[in-house]
């Protein structure tokens, strides 16, 4: 964090010089001579670092700062600086929330090393947050802020408001029906029912009744009326997915619905009007479907009247992070959502991803189902994206560890995620500071 800003508070003015000189490297030092200007200095203007002396004269002391950027500025971290003489303080301080202490006289290297980290942990806080509102902007949209994904934003804020057929197309696990639901949620429309049908699942013997429905004795088994989805979508959207697989005697039919705003059912004569805005999806090359006559060009020019490409996921890998978030949070187990590792997250992205948003949902599902630590690395995964060929289960060949080895394996993964921070560990792992001193004890006696 190249343009950090830091507040340095302290009442000894050679003490906030020299450390105004060892931080300048790392951004913006900001000086405050006692609490109450640094009150001041923080209601000013947001700082990513807070270093502070605990000892000052009144009005207050380092607690008071704490409390205040706690207050004010609840993911930036504070340092604590003491005297030898005072560790007690220091420890108390970090019960109440400070990313850590430094004790007089100052140890230059442990102040840039702990100021680093401190800064790392800001970032990631500020990174976490970015993608869970990536995660709540996307929905019911994809997932991702990708310069191929934003153009889609763009496309589906223009049609939404139209109510002129919308061809989808993209390879298949792309996310073409959550587009649709997009088109609907921000349309006119989105009072009205949304009816998906996937067209590639039903015969094409009774691709026809589901589609306009049936009068009663129309056919065998055909034993009362029954309104079709065209019926049942009016006043809303009837999303058709795998238009492509639809044969030519029902796309003559789709064709006259989208020409007149009317349909027939089964068995019967009398036309219907219905109400309705169409939204097709497909994974085929509908162009090269008409060349081979398997599809009608006229029925293709009334569907593509508003064409949106979803790109696959491996033109668009940067949004990757905030899928594997997105996907964690919805197959977490009791709720609590797991850590991704940095080396996972880079192996995920890195992979080609055949099966596209679909397939990567997949795996982050199994991954979790088998996972027994709360942090998902590349040993989750298995090949050709991480380190496990087949899902490695522990006990299987007597070496099921127990409970208590298994926490404290967690408890250190995650205090080397927080950079070392004991406060963010035990809050994450919603524990006190002493049950976590013992768990990370225990694990350095192991090791």
């Amino acid at each position: 964090m190249s343009s950090a800003r830091i507040l340095v508070v302290d009442d000894d003015p050679q003490a906030r010089d020299l450390l105004q000189r060892l931080l300048g490297p790392l951004g913006a030092v900001t000086q405050a001579q006692d609490p109450r200007r640094a009150t001041e200095r923080i209601a000013e203007g947001a700082f990513d670092l807070v270093l502070t002396d605990m000892a000052m004269p009144e009005p207050g002391d380092g607690l008071k700062v704490l409390h205040e950027v706690k207050t004010q500025l609840p993911d930036t971290p504070v340092v604590v600086v003491t005297a030898f003489g005072n560790i007690e303080g220091a420890l108390d301080s970090i019960q109440q929330g400070a990313f850590d202490y430094l004790a007089k006289p100052f140890d230059v290297d442990a102040i840039l090393r702990v100021a680093r980290r401190a800064l790392e942990q800001k970032r990631l806080v500020e990174e976490n947050r970015s993608l869970r509102q990536q995660v709540e902007r996307g929905s019911p949209m994809l997932v991702g802020r990708s310069a191929a994904l934003l153009e889609v934003y763009k496309q589906v804020a223009r049609a939404a408001a139209s109510n002129v057929p919308v061809l989808i197309t993209g390879e298949t696990g792309t996310g073409k029906e959550m587009v649709a639901r997009a088109l609907h949620k921000r349309s006119p429309r989105m009072n009205g029912p949304f009816i998906p049908v996937d067209c590639g699942a039903i015969t094409e013997s009774l691709m026809e009744s589901e589609l306009f429905g049936h009068a009663k004795g129309s056919f065998t088994g055909a034993s009362g009326t029954r309104r079709g989805v065209f019926e049942e979508a009016s006043g809303g959207t009837l999303f058709l997915d795998e238009i492509g697989d639809v044969g030519m005697k029902v796309q003559s039919q789709l064709l006259r619905v989208l020409q007149e705003g009317e349909i027939r059912r089964v068995g019967e004569s009398i036309p219907v009007k219905v109400d309705v805005r169409v939204v097709a999806a497909t994974n085929k090359d509908l162009k090269a479907r008409v060349s081979e006559g398997l599809f009608r060009e006229d029925l293709l020019y009334r569907l593509d009247v508003v064409h949106l490409h979803l790109p696959p996921l491996r033109e668009r890998s940067e949004d990757i992070p905030a899928l594997v978030e997105h996907f964690a949070g919805r197959h977490a187990r009791g709720g609590v959502r797991p850590v991704v590792t940095p080396e996972a997250n880079a192996r995920l992205a890195a992979y080609d991803w055949p099966g596209n948003v679909r397939q990567l949902e997949n795996v982050v599902a199994r991954a979790l189902a088998l996972n027994v630590t709360g942090v998902l690395g590349p040993q989750d995964f298995p090949e050709p994206i991480g380190d496990a060929s087949t899902p490695k289960m522990a006990g299987l060949a007597g070496d099921m560890p127990s409970l208590a080895e298994l926490s404290r394996r967690y408890a250190a993964q995650v205090l080397q995620h927080v950079g070392g921070n004991k406060s963010e560990a035990a809050r994450l792992l919603d524990v006190d500071r002493k049950t976590l001193y013992k768990l990370l004890e225990a694990a350095e006696s192991e090791s």
